[in-house]
């Protein structure tokens, strides 16, 4: 069986070790890590900017904070940091410790999406739309891996589902989409906004971090 065959339909169960991972504390500052971790988080920036410029749908927890915001009568940024603040509490029984990559996500993801909105298109044609939701969901997925791998500490949703991966050993696309489509029903049932975009995200998402996770390369022993 060819190895790109293998790895999308074998992706990867566990997070690699990769020559940018960082081999100390999630607060060391390795300049190849910290660079990585901030690379990957960009391209997740500019992923969810496709997502959301498609206007098919955004991700779920996008969704789940504006129905949130809808219930609550506050602004969906508001939403999303209470959302965050909560997820950030569900670490706890996991035990999962944060690092410098839980502040950056906050930051570089927010920053990214606000630029790269403005640059990417939106197109108004619906396989083009289509076509801008599937590479924005790969670049989720591909920056997701890349951030990840640099082990400074994940953001509080990534952390979330590494910390399940980890205490029950259950796969990384199975921990994802659990959480993909939980938080959607969440936002759907709270009155948030549900589109193709959105469904599709909630299904291919964990594969596509998992796909990305199998062929980051590995660190020499």
């Amino acid at each position: 069986m060819p190895k790109f065959i293998s790895i999308l339909l074998r992706p990867a169960k566990t997070i690699p070790s990769t020559p940018w991972s960082n081999k100390g504390s999630q607060w060391n500052f390795e300049p190849r890590s910290f660079s990585m971790l901030c690379l990957g988080l960009w391209i997740f920036g500019t992923g969810e900017a496709l997502l959301i410029n498609s206007k098919l749908g955004v991700s779920p927890w996008t969704v789940l904070a504006e129905g949130l915001g809808n219930v609550l009568d506050i602004g969906v940024g508001v939403a999303t940091f209470l959302v965050s603040a909560t997820v950030l509490l569900l670490w706890l029984p996991l035990k999962q410790q944060p690092g410098i990559g839980t502040i950056m996500n906050a930051i570089v993801i927010a920053v990214a999406i606000d630029v790269m909105r403005s640059i990417m298109p939106a197109p108004t044609q619906f396989t083009l739309q289509l076509a801008e939701v599937l590479l924005g969901i790969a670049l989720v997925g591909l920056g997701s891996a890349i951030y990840l791998s640099a082990k400074l500490g994940p953001g509080p949703r990534d952390g979330w589902m590494t910390g399940l991966h980890r205490e029950f050993g259950w796969s990384i696309s199975r921990v994802r989409l659990g959480i993909e489509l939980s938080v959607l029903t969440a936002g759907w049932l709270l009155g948030g906004t549900v589109g193709l975009g959105t469904a599709l995200f909630a299904i291919l998402i964990g594969w596509s971090i998992a796909v990305w996770l199998a062929v980051m390369p590995t660190a020499a022993n």
